[in-house]
């Protein structure tokens, strides 16, 4: 907690919010390429490794395979692991442990198994950076049961939403927007928890809702002052959790649940026939 109001920018809050884990729980450990002597690709973990060592700020070799997959093994074995991975494109070269590791173990072993894994990535376009890395596959990531995928695009979300990833027992993936790293503010002397669970309104209006998340919730701020002196007043909800949006799971085995789980014929009749009135 802040003793007032202060100017930071969307960097240093979630390097506030690294080392404030880092602090709170011995636990906790970040990992990544170039997170430690580089400081980050974008700066983010600059000055952790002389503050908490090699122990806690591990610098990687080039393989998300195997760093991702030694995050998972780190949160199986009781660990806090926060896995940096430098731009989005680079989580391709690690689905394998993402989507069939990470995201099922707790389902396949029935609960008995957490994976309490928070993956760290760069997202989307605007520096230039070509079709290379200027991905945005957060919404691929959405689709996958198992997995909670915020985007915190403000800086009180920035700051405090890796509290609540930490402490959720399965994984998590926070996309952070490459625009909105320089990007400065002030935050509230008695900043509320975040939570993860939910969508948040940004700006109330009454004529027309507009639905975004990351780097393009500012950019529809702005639309929406514009039309605001047109006489439009837009809401703005700001997504944040791209999921869970509902009540997917993984596919179960036995064949009663498995039939539960997939759409059937007459589910389909009876969501017809709500949406018809009937």
């Amino acid at each position: 907690m802040t003793d007032a109001v202060r100017e930071i920018t969307y960097r240093d809050a979630v390097r506030e919010a690294i080392r404030e884990a880092l602090l709170a729980d011995p636990r906790v450990f970040l990992m990544g390429e170039d997170v430690g002597r580089y400081g980050g690709c974008y700066a983010v973990t600059k000055g952790l490794l002389d503050e908490f060592g090699p122990e806690r700020i591990r610098d990687t070799p080039l393989s998300e395979s195997a760093f991702v997959g030694a995050g998972i093994g780190a949160a199986l074995g009781g660990m806090r692991p926060i896995v940096e991975i430098m731009t989005v494109n680079f989580s391709l070269l690690a689905l394998d442990q993402i989507v069939n590791n990470a995201a099922t173990i707790r389902h396949m072993s029935g609960g008995q198994f957490a994976v309490p894994l928070v993956i760290r990535m760069a997202t989307g376009a605007g520096r230039q950076l070509a079709a290379q890395h200027s991905h945005s596959l957060e919404g691929w990531y959405a689709h996958i049961p198992g997995l909670k995928v915020v985007t915190p695009a403000t800086l009180e979300d920035a700051r405090f939403m890796l509290a609540a990833a930490l402490s959720d027992p399965n994984p998590v993936l926070i996309f952070e927007h490459v625009m909105l790293y320089n990007r400065s503010g002030v935050l509230p002397p008695d900043p509320r928890p975040v939570d993860i669970q939910s969508a948040t309104v940004r700006r109330a209006g009454q004529h027309l809702t507009l639905i975004t998340y990351g780097g393009t919730l500012f950019k529809t701020l702005d639309a929406a002052e514009a039309l605001a002196k047109e006489g439009i007043e837009a809401e703005v909800i700001d997504l944040r959790v791209l999921r869970p949006l509902d009540a997917e799971v993984p596919i179960p085995y036995p064949h009663h649940l498995e039939e539960a789980a997939l759409p059937q014929p007459a589910a389909i009749v009876a969501a017809a026939k709500a949406t018809m009135g009937g």
